[in-house]
C-alpha cells in the first residue's frame, strides 16, 4: 500500500503533475503515457474526462503505469472522491475545499489538494488534514504570493495550477512551489497530432521533457 506521505514525497519530487482533460480512454492513455516518457510520472485524470473512473482504473492496474502515480482531478463532492480511490486514484485535487471530500481522504489515507485563494481558505483546509494546497487559478497570482502565504502558515506546502505555462514554471518553483499543475498547453492533443508507433505524442513529451527542465532550473 502506498503511503500518503509518499505520494506527497513524489509530487516534491517531480515538480509537474500533468492534468488530463481527454476525450476518451483510448485518448487519455495515450497523453499519460506520453507524459510519462516526457519524465512526468504524476498523472491527474479530471472527471471531466468520459469515464473518467474507468481510465483511473485501467491505469492504476496497468504494468506499464507502475511507475506512475494516478489522481484523480476536477473532484467537487464525496462519492465522487470515493468513486476515484476504490478506482485507484493515489491523490485527490479539487478547485475548491470540500470538508466531506477531506474527511473521505482521510479515512483513505489518501492526500487531497483543494484549489485555494486566500490564507483563510488555507487555514480551514488545514484544520481538516490537508498538507497540500492548490493556489487556483495560478494566473491570478504573483509568485510573491507564495512567500505571503508562508509568512503565517509556513508549514503548508503549495503547488500552482492555472496559468502556468513552461516559462514561467522555474519561477513558481524558485518562489516555493513544491510542484506545478499543467493541462491545456502539456496536454491538450492538437488538431492533426499523431500517435506513432509507441502510442505517444512526441510533441507531449518534448512539451514534458521542457516541464520538469524547468522545475530543476528553478530548484538551481
Amino acid at each position: 500500500m502506498t503511503s500518503r506521505s509518499s505520494i506527497i514525497n513524489a509530487m516534491k519530487e517531480c515538480g509537474v503533475i500533468a492534468v488530463l482533460r481527454s476525450k476518451n480512454q483510448e485518448e487519455a492513455t495515450s497523453v499519460a503515457r506520453s507524459c510519462l516518457k516526457g519524465g512526468i510520472k504524476l498523472i491527474e485524470i479530471t472527471f471531466s474526462t468520459p469515464g473518467a473512473d474507468q481510465v483511473i482504473a485501467s491505469l492504476s492496474r496497468s504494468e506499464e503505469f507502475s511507475n506512475a502515480v494516478i489522481g484523480a482531478g476536477t473532484v467537487l463532492d464525496a462519492p465522487t472522491a470515493r468513486l476515484a480511490i476504490i478506482a485507484g486514484a493515489k491523490f485527490i485535487v479539487a478547485p475548491t475545499f470540500d470538508k466531506e471530500v477531506a474527511k473521505i481522504c482521510n479515512l483513505y489515507a489518501v492526500p487531497y489538494v483543494p484549489g485555494v485563494m486566500t490564507i483563510n481558505e488555507t487555514l480551514e483546509a488545514l484544520k481538516y488534514g490537508v498538507e497540500v494546497v492548490k493556489l487556483f487559478p495560478g494566473s491570478e497570482f504573483k509568485p510573491g504570493f507564495i512567500k505571503a502565504l508562508h509568512g503565517p502558515i509556513p508549514q503548508v506546502d503549495v503547488m500552482v495550477t492555472g496559468g502556468v505555462n513552461v516559462q514561467n514554471t522555474a519561477e513558481w518553483i524558485s518562489a516555493g512551489a513544491i510542484a506545478v499543475g499543467v493541462g491545456g498547453n502539456l496536454t491538450t492533443v492538437k488538431e492533426g497530432q499523431l500517435v506513432d508507433k509507441q502510442g505517444v505524442f512526441e510533441d507531449i513529451v518534448s512539451t514534458a521533457m521542457s516541464y520538469v527542465e524547468a522545475v530543476k532550473e528553478g530548484r538551481k
